[in-house]
């Protein structure tokens, strides 16, 4: 009884998982296979035709290696946005999902604490952010492996890594929204409006000085900061953990208070 909650929702989501898990795979394959004709170009002179502010904005540092050619084409955006999208909507639907379903009020008859169910549920969706970390670190280490890029299996976890974070403190906040009120679309909106803030923060910081003292708030600067590819993982990192944590622990008191029939 314990565990049921907790593996019904992995259970309900193994289509989910398995469809993002080959979105993910698929993206890196795509990207290692272009790395082969791309390396062959002039980098120095494609460097050289980069606008500064472009480079700045979208981490391109040194396009002649594997790991900086996908710190700037893979990880500037498409693999954040996707874990943004997978954590986000998963987290939204888990209570809020069900409850306007009609199916969350039956769960909550049964022996189990309201505080239990959100924990099991909370614990689901970090294993699942956690199978598409998995899957982008093979991945990562894979497609290097077969077209030599270089990247090392430190500096792939590394990057792995980064985004799991990414993913939790957003899967987080739209679980903490979508038990807070019950409202599935509220929690995506909502969540989805701090991540769109988030990334205008990081680009506003690295392109006007005058925001650059609050880049620091970005979770996209957060993550991205150090690569993330690369051979160390920042402690600001840590950062986008306690967010989540802390706005989950807020949700806790309550969803136990509210009255899941209205």
């Amino acid at each position: 009884m314990l565990t049921t909650v907790f593996t019904k929702t992995l259970r309900d989501q193994r289509r989910s998982l398995l469809g993002w898990s080959i979105g993910i795979a698929g993206t890196v394959a795509l990207m290692a296979a272009i790395w082969p004709s791309f390396a062959d170009m002039d980098i120095d002179a494609m460097m050289a035709e980069y606008p500064e502010d472009l480079k700045e904005a979208f981490n391109i540092t040194d396009l002649s290696t594997g790991v900086g050619y996908l710190n700037a084409e893979l990880f500037s955006f498409m693999i954040p946005i996707m874990f943004i999208v997978f954590a986000v909507g998963r987290g939204g639907r888990l209570v809020a999902g069900e409850e306007e379903d009609g199916t969350l009020e039956t769960l909550a008859t049964l022996p189990l604490t309201r505080t239990r169910v959100l924990l099991e549920k909370a614990a689901a969706l970090v294993v699942g952010i956690g199978v598409l970390t998995i899957v982008l670190w093979a991945s990562l280490v894979l497609g290097s492996a077969v077209v030599d890029m270089g990247i090392g299996p430190l500096e792939a976890l590394n990057g792995a890594l980064a985004m799991f974070c990414f993913g939790l403190e957003f899967g987080l906040i739209a679980l903490a929204v979508s038990a807070g009120t019950g409202r599935r679309a509220l929690a995506v909106g909502v969540t989805s409006a701090v991540a769109g803030l988030s990334y205008l923060l990081f680009l506003m910081g690295r392109l006007v000085d005058a925001f650059e003292p609050y880049l620091v708030l970005s979770p996209f600067h957060q993550a991205l900061s150090e690569g993330p590819l690369g051979p160390d993982l920042p402690p600001i990192m840590a950062t986008m953990v306690a967010t989540g944590l802390v706005a989950l622990v807020a949700s806790v008191p309550v969803f136990h208070h509210r009255d899941l029939a209205t």
